[in-house]
Protein backbone atom coordinates (compact mmCIF):
# COMPACT_ATOMS: atom_id res chain seq x y z
CA UNK A 1 0.00 0.00 0.00
CA UNK A 2 1.49 3.40 -0.71
CA UNK A 3 0.98 6.17 1.98
CA UNK A 4 2.45 9.76 0.37
CA UNK A 5 2.72 12.09 2.89
CA UNK A 6 3.38 14.93 0.75
CA UNK A 7 4.23 15.65 -2.83
CA UNK A 8 7.36 14.90 -4.08
CA UNK A 9 9.51 18.41 -3.19
CA UNK A 10 11.51 17.90 -5.72
CA UNK A 11 8.55 18.91 -8.28
CA UNK A 12 8.36 22.64 -9.07
CA UNK A 13 7.97 23.24 -12.51
CA UNK A 14 6.04 20.40 -14.47
CA UNK A 15 6.00 20.01 -18.59
CA UNK A 16 4.21 17.78 -20.90
CA UNK A 17 6.22 14.66 -21.64
CA UNK A 18 5.86 13.98 -25.66
CA UNK A 19 2.56 12.10 -26.77
CA UNK A 20 1.84 11.58 -23.61
CA UNK A 21 -1.94 11.87 -22.14
CA UNK A 22 -1.45 11.20 -18.50
CA UNK A 23 1.06 12.17 -15.81
CA UNK A 24 1.79 10.17 -12.48
CA UNK A 25 1.60 6.67 -14.02
CA UNK A 26 3.74 3.35 -13.63
CA UNK A 27 3.72 0.36 -15.29
CA UNK A 28 1.60 -0.21 -18.39
CA UNK A 29 0.65 -4.00 -18.85
CA UNK A 30 -0.78 -5.81 -22.13
CA UNK A 31 -3.56 -8.33 -21.58
CA UNK A 32 -4.19 -11.01 -23.24
CA UNK A 33 -7.93 -10.94 -24.78
CA UNK A 34 -9.16 -13.36 -22.37
CA UNK A 35 -11.61 -13.78 -19.97
CA UNK A 36 -10.18 -15.44 -16.89
CA UNK A 37 -9.59 -14.19 -12.87
CA UNK A 38 -6.33 -13.66 -11.14
CA UNK A 39 -5.68 -14.34 -7.48
CA UNK A 40 -3.72 -11.00 -5.97
CA UNK A 41 0.01 -11.24 -7.37
CA UNK A 42 -1.27 -12.14 -10.96
CA UNK A 43 -0.20 -9.87 -12.87
CA UNK A 44 -3.78 -9.23 -14.58
CA UNK A 45 -4.77 -8.70 -10.59
CA UNK A 46 -3.79 -5.06 -9.76
CA UNK A 47 -4.61 -4.91 -5.86
CA UNK A 48 -1.70 -6.24 -5.07
CA UNK A 49 0.90 -4.11 -6.54
CA UNK A 50 2.46 -1.07 -4.65
CA UNK A 51 2.73 1.24 -7.38
CA UNK A 52 -0.02 2.57 -10.41
CA UNK A 53 -1.44 0.03 -13.20
CA UNK A 54 -2.85 0.99 -16.60
CA UNK A 55 -4.03 -1.72 -18.84
CA UNK A 56 -4.44 -2.49 -22.34
CA UNK A 57 -5.66 -5.46 -24.07
CA UNK A 58 -3.66 -6.88 -27.19
CA UNK A 59 -6.97 -7.10 -29.64
CA UNK A 60 -7.64 -10.77 -30.96
CA UNK A 61 -4.53 -12.38 -29.15
CA UNK A 62 -5.51 -14.66 -26.86
CA UNK A 63 -3.57 -17.74 -24.90
CA UNK A 64 -4.18 -19.95 -27.39
CA UNK A 65 -3.18 -17.70 -30.35
CA UNK A 66 0.37 -16.95 -28.11
CA UNK A 67 1.33 -20.18 -26.32
CA UNK A 68 -0.42 -22.36 -28.74
CA UNK A 69 0.11 -20.62 -32.25
CA UNK A 70 2.52 -21.07 -34.85
CA UNK A 71 2.04 -17.70 -36.64
CA UNK A 72 4.05 -15.54 -34.69
CA UNK A 73 4.29 -12.65 -36.91
CA UNK A 74 1.03 -11.94 -37.41
CA UNK A 75 1.01 -10.96 -33.54
CA UNK A 76 3.71 -8.36 -33.76
CA UNK A 77 1.37 -5.59 -35.02
CA UNK A 78 -1.59 -5.77 -32.28
CA UNK A 79 1.33 -6.08 -29.83
CA UNK A 80 2.94 -3.31 -30.64
CA UNK A 81 -0.13 -1.19 -31.15
CA UNK A 82 -0.93 -1.32 -27.67
CA UNK A 83 2.29 -0.85 -26.13
CA UNK A 84 1.96 2.34 -28.10
CA UNK A 85 -1.22 2.82 -26.82
CA UNK A 86 -0.05 2.54 -23.06
CA UNK A 87 2.72 4.70 -23.24
CA UNK A 88 0.73 7.47 -25.35
CA UNK A 89 -1.39 7.24 -21.90
CA UNK A 90 1.77 8.21 -19.93
CA UNK A 91 2.98 4.94 -18.69
CA UNK A 92 6.71 4.61 -17.90
CA UNK A 93 7.29 1.41 -18.40
CA UNK A 94 5.87 -1.59 -20.64
CA UNK A 95 5.49 -5.39 -19.37
CA UNK A 96 3.36 -7.70 -20.17
CA UNK A 97 1.17 -10.69 -18.10
CA UNK A 98 2.50 -13.66 -19.95
CA UNK A 99 5.98 -15.08 -20.08
CA UNK A 100 5.31 -16.24 -23.25
CA UNK A 101 5.68 -12.61 -24.56
CA UNK A 102 9.48 -13.25 -24.81
CA UNK A 103 9.39 -14.12 -28.50
CA UNK A 104 8.40 -9.94 -28.86
CA UNK A 105 10.94 -8.36 -26.69
CA UNK A 106 13.07 -7.02 -29.65
CA UNK A 107 9.31 -6.09 -31.54
CA UNK A 108 8.29 -3.67 -28.52
CA UNK A 109 11.62 -2.36 -27.07
CA UNK A 110 12.40 -0.97 -31.06
CA UNK A 111 8.59 0.27 -31.42
CA UNK A 112 8.42 2.09 -27.90
CA UNK A 113 10.61 4.83 -25.83
CA UNK A 114 9.77 2.96 -22.56
CA UNK A 115 11.63 0.38 -21.62
CA UNK A 116 10.12 -2.84 -21.93
CA UNK A 117 9.81 -6.00 -19.80
CA UNK A 118 7.52 -8.26 -21.98
CA UNK A 119 8.87 -11.48 -19.76
CA UNK A 120 9.70 -12.91 -16.59
CA UNK A 121 12.21 -14.48 -18.20
CA UNK A 122 14.61 -11.92 -19.02
CA UNK A 123 15.70 -12.30 -15.33
CA UNK A 124 17.02 -15.68 -16.46
CA UNK A 125 20.50 -13.96 -17.40
CA UNK A 126 20.76 -11.96 -14.41
CA UNK A 127 20.08 -15.01 -12.22
CA UNK A 128 23.16 -17.22 -13.45
CA UNK A 129 25.47 -14.71 -12.91
CA UNK A 130 24.16 -14.51 -9.06
CA UNK A 131 23.92 -18.12 -8.61
CA UNK A 132 27.24 -19.41 -10.81
CA UNK A 133 28.04 -21.71 -13.48
CA UNK A 134 27.95 -24.96 -11.23
CA UNK A 135 24.06 -24.61 -10.48
CA UNK A 136 21.72 -24.74 -12.74
CA UNK A 137 18.51 -21.93 -13.12
CA UNK A 138 14.85 -23.96 -12.50
CA UNK A 139 12.01 -22.30 -14.85
CA UNK A 140 8.97 -23.83 -13.79
CA UNK A 141 6.66 -22.31 -17.23
CA UNK A 142 2.92 -23.12 -17.79
CA UNK A 143 4.02 -25.40 -20.80
CA UNK A 144 7.94 -26.77 -21.27
CA UNK A 145 6.47 -28.12 -24.69
CA UNK A 146 5.46 -24.65 -25.85
CA UNK A 147 8.47 -22.84 -24.45
CA UNK A 148 10.96 -22.84 -27.55
CA UNK A 149 15.16 -21.77 -28.09
CA UNK A 150 13.48 -19.05 -30.16
CA UNK A 151 11.69 -17.54 -26.52
CA UNK A 152 14.70 -17.72 -24.90
CA UNK A 153 17.27 -16.43 -27.23
CA UNK A 154 14.51 -13.10 -27.55
CA UNK A 155 15.35 -12.03 -23.71
CA UNK A 156 18.67 -13.22 -23.68
CA UNK A 157 18.64 -16.71 -22.20
CA UNK A 158 21.11 -19.39 -23.82
CA UNK A 159 18.98 -22.42 -24.58
CA UNK A 160 22.07 -24.95 -23.94
CA UNK A 161 23.08 -23.25 -20.64
CA UNK A 162 22.65 -24.06 -17.30
CA UNK A 163 18.88 -24.57 -17.37
CA UNK A 164 16.71 -27.34 -16.06
CA UNK A 165 12.47 -26.58 -17.24
CA UNK A 166 9.44 -28.16 -16.31
CA UNK A 167 5.71 -27.46 -17.15
CA UNK A 168 3.36 -27.29 -15.03
CA UNK A 169 0.69 -28.23 -16.99
CA UNK A 170 2.31 -31.09 -19.43
CA UNK A 171 4.70 -32.52 -16.84
CA UNK A 172 2.27 -32.53 -13.87
CA UNK A 173 -1.40 -32.86 -12.34
CA UNK A 174 -2.54 -29.17 -12.34
CA UNK A 175 -6.46 -28.71 -12.62
CA UNK A 176 -6.23 -25.18 -10.90
CA UNK A 177 -4.80 -23.87 -13.57
CA UNK A 178 -5.78 -25.87 -16.30
CA UNK A 179 -9.56 -24.58 -15.73
CA UNK A 180 -8.32 -21.59 -15.86
CA UNK A 181 -6.39 -21.21 -19.61
CA UNK A 182 -6.79 -24.75 -21.21
CA UNK A 183 -9.21 -24.76 -23.80
CA UNK A 184 -11.19 -27.77 -23.92
CA UNK A 185 -10.72 -28.04 -20.11
CA UNK A 186 -11.91 -24.67 -19.08
CA UNK A 187 -15.58 -24.43 -17.79
CA UNK A 188 -17.56 -21.74 -19.06
CA UNK A 189 -16.69 -19.86 -16.26
CA UNK A 190 -13.01 -20.20 -15.50
CA UNK A 191 -12.05 -20.48 -11.86
CA UNK A 192 -9.75 -22.05 -9.35
CA UNK A 193 -9.56 -22.52 -5.88
CA UNK A 194 -6.63 -20.67 -3.80
CA UNK A 195 -5.61 -23.21 -1.24
CA UNK A 196 -5.78 -26.20 -4.18
CA UNK A 197 -3.51 -24.52 -6.58
CA UNK A 198 -1.73 -23.50 -3.97
CA UNK A 199 -1.03 -27.55 -2.53
CA UNK A 200 -0.44 -28.46 -6.20
CA UNK A 201 2.31 -25.22 -6.83
CA UNK A 202 4.33 -26.84 -3.78
CA UNK A 203 4.47 -30.51 -4.57
CA UNK A 204 5.55 -29.42 -7.95
CA UNK A 205 8.24 -27.52 -6.94
CA UNK A 206 9.38 -30.16 -3.91
CA UNK A 207 9.07 -32.41 -7.21
CA UNK A 208 11.16 -30.35 -9.26
CA UNK A 209 14.03 -29.25 -6.51
CA UNK A 210 14.12 -33.13 -5.09
CA UNK A 211 14.93 -34.33 -9.07
CA UNK A 212 17.17 -31.64 -10.24
CA UNK A 213 19.79 -31.10 -7.28
CA UNK A 214 21.83 -28.85 -9.35
CA UNK A 215 19.22 -25.84 -9.08
CA UNK A 216 20.31 -22.95 -7.25
CA UNK A 217 17.38 -20.75 -7.63
CA UNK A 218 13.50 -21.17 -8.95
CA UNK A 219 12.47 -18.63 -11.90
CA UNK A 220 8.44 -18.46 -12.07
CA UNK A 221 7.81 -18.07 -15.49
CA UNK A 222 3.96 -17.81 -15.48
CA UNK A 223 1.90 -14.93 -14.65
CA UNK A 224 -0.34 -17.17 -11.97
CA UNK A 225 2.23 -18.64 -10.04
CA UNK A 226 3.60 -15.66 -7.80
CA UNK A 227 0.72 -15.99 -5.56
CA UNK A 228 2.37 -18.54 -4.43
CA UNK A 229 5.72 -17.98 -4.27
CA UNK A 230 5.82 -16.98 -0.65
CA UNK A 231 4.55 -20.51 0.16
CA UNK A 232 6.66 -22.66 -1.96
CA UNK A 233 9.68 -20.48 -0.67
CA UNK A 234 8.62 -21.49 2.70
CA UNK A 235 9.27 -25.31 2.10
CA UNK A 236 11.95 -24.89 -0.27
CA UNK A 237 14.67 -22.94 0.70
CA UNK A 238 15.63 -21.13 -2.61
CA UNK A 239 15.46 -17.64 -4.28
CA UNK A 240 12.86 -17.31 -6.12
CA UNK A 241 11.96 -14.89 -9.06
CA UNK A 242 8.53 -14.26 -10.91
CA UNK A 243 7.00 -11.36 -12.56
CA UNK A 244 6.34 -10.19 -9.10
CA UNK A 245 10.70 -9.29 -9.01
CA UNK A 246 10.46 -8.31 -12.39
CA UNK A 247 7.36 -5.52 -12.40
CA UNK A 248 9.21 -4.03 -8.83
CA UNK A 249 12.47 -3.69 -10.67
CA UNK A 250 10.98 -1.76 -13.75
CA UNK A 251 8.94 0.21 -11.66
CA UNK A 252 12.53 0.71 -9.77
CA UNK A 253 14.03 1.91 -12.69
CA UNK A 254 11.57 4.44 -13.42
CA UNK A 255 10.84 6.35 -10.23
CA UNK A 256 13.82 5.66 -8.14
CA UNK A 257 12.78 5.98 -4.65
CA UNK A 258 14.12 8.86 -2.50
CA UNK A 259 16.15 8.58 0.53
CA UNK A 260 15.84 8.95 3.58
CA UNK A 261 17.90 8.48 6.34
CA UNK A 262 21.15 9.88 8.56
CA UNK A 263 24.67 9.92 8.96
Amino acid sequence: MMIYRNRDLGITNINARRNHSCYGMGLGIMLLDDVYPGFPGDVRNASAYPFPIQYDIIEAVDIQSLVFGDDMKSLVEPIVRSARRLERMGCKAIAAECGYFAYFQKHVAGAVDSPVFMSSLLQVPFIQQLIGPAKDVGIICGLRSRLSHDHLAAVGVDPESNLKIAGVLDDYDAPEFESLWIEGKRPGVPTSNFDRAQKDMIAICKDFVEKNKSVGALMFECTGFQPFARAVQREIDLPIFSWSTLLDYAFSVVNHREHYGHV
